[in-house]
């Protein structure tokens, strides 16, 4: 399959005039599967509402059927063709959070595919607020399921140079519309229960949504393989780089002492540090990741550095720990699963 590449200035303000993105969603509305950027990592849409649409991206992805898509939508008007009912507290989140990196559970209508919701009886919905992928939403019309459009268990794009790596010759497009700036999945919080509860940290944080809501909850069952995921990101290893990946919990002369071990052992060391620590350690290839009191720049560099370490030739990969708070848990989120729980501790 051919895989047409479509560049779209983001900073633009005519973005919508672009006629790549005419073509983009042409191919959208044919039921084919088209990549483009989001404020939080590069998406693989198909048109939520066909179901051979639909089961291109779990091909394209090579991705478990028995996990959820998100469904993103050009406009709040099209929820009502997705959900049953908004409850008042998404009603207000959406207000708040909207466009934005925000994903809400909410009871499904019928018109869903079957492979979006994978067999659940609820839908999670948001509205992107990257300029390209509203334009585009926007154009298709229709409501389009969008997970991150990488291979399964790859770290998610956050270029489109990632996306084509993953995917050329798997799908239909990819409309390159720069880097995305959050750099970490949406969050995703289940309205259909009380008090709301978060599935999957991401860009807007606990303290956000209790701002606007009040109490929210965190599902202590995340990490439960057993369950059948409510959300995307519930369930398998995700986010790998090539080489295993540890994650060093402890201070920074416990974490350099553990690269040295390695090293005398014969092994190729890579580094996930942060800018203020990178110096201090003697790994065989260290990768800056944000500064440790910017969380924000941390979350947007991870993908882009666990992917650099498959351009070395690596044996294992060492990653410092950081503090669950705010923007932080959704960063050790990802961290754990991409270590598959494998952690080191000082302690």
């Amino acid at each position: 399959m051919k895989t047409n590449m479509w560049i779209v200035d983001n900073s633009e303000n005519n973005v919508n005039s672009y006629p790549q993105l005419e073509e983009a969603a042409s191919l959208l509305k044919k039921g084919e599967v088209v990549a483009f950027p989001t404020e939080t990592v590069y998406g693989l849409g198909a048109d939520a509402t066909n179901d051979k649409a639909v089961k291109k991206i779990f091909e394209a992805k090579g991705r478990p059927s028995d996990n959820p898509l998100i469904v993103h939508i050009g406009n709040a008007n099209q929820l009502d063709g997705l959900v049953k009912e908004v409850p008042l507290k998404a009603k207000k989140l959406i207000e708040a959070y909207w466009p934005g990196p925000l994903t809400l559970i909410l009871k499904s209508k019928t018109g869903v595919s079957q492979g979006v919701t994978a067999g659940l009886s609820t839908v999670g919905v948001r509205m992107p607020s990257h300029p390209v992928a509203l334009a585009l939403l926007q154009k298709v019309n229709l409501p389009i399921a969008a997970p991150s459009a990488n291979l399964s268990g790859r770290p998610s794009p956050t270029t489109a140079q990632h996306v084509y790596e993953d995917l050329q010759g798997r799908i239909a497009g990819i409309v390159d519309g720069g880097q995305t700036g959050v750099g970490l999945e949406s969050t995703v919080l289940d309205c259909t229960c009380e008090p709301p509860l978060i599935l999957r940290p991401g860009g807007v944080t606990k303290r956000q949504l209790e701002e606007v809501i009040g109490k929210v909850e965190v599902d202590q069952a995340l990490l439960k393989e057993e369950e059948k995921p409510k959300s995307p990101g519930m369930k398998y290893t995700h986010y790998a780089p090539n080489a295993p990946l540890f994650i060093v919990s402890g201070t920074r002369e416990f974490m350099r002492e553990t690269i040295m071990k390695a090293q005398e052992d014969g092994k190729r060391v890579g580094v996930l540090s942060t800018e203020e620590n990178h110096s201090f350690y003697p790994g065989d290839k260290v990768i800056v990741c944000g500064h440790r009191e910017d969380q924000a720049s941390i979350a947007a560099s991870l993908y882009d550095s666990l992917r650099a370490f498959n351009q070395e030739d690596l044996d294992i990969i060492y990653s410092e720990s950081f503090e669950r708070e705010g923007l932080g848990e959704a960063i050790m989120n990802r961290l754990v699963k991409a270590a598959g729980h494998k952690i080191i501790s000082e302690e």
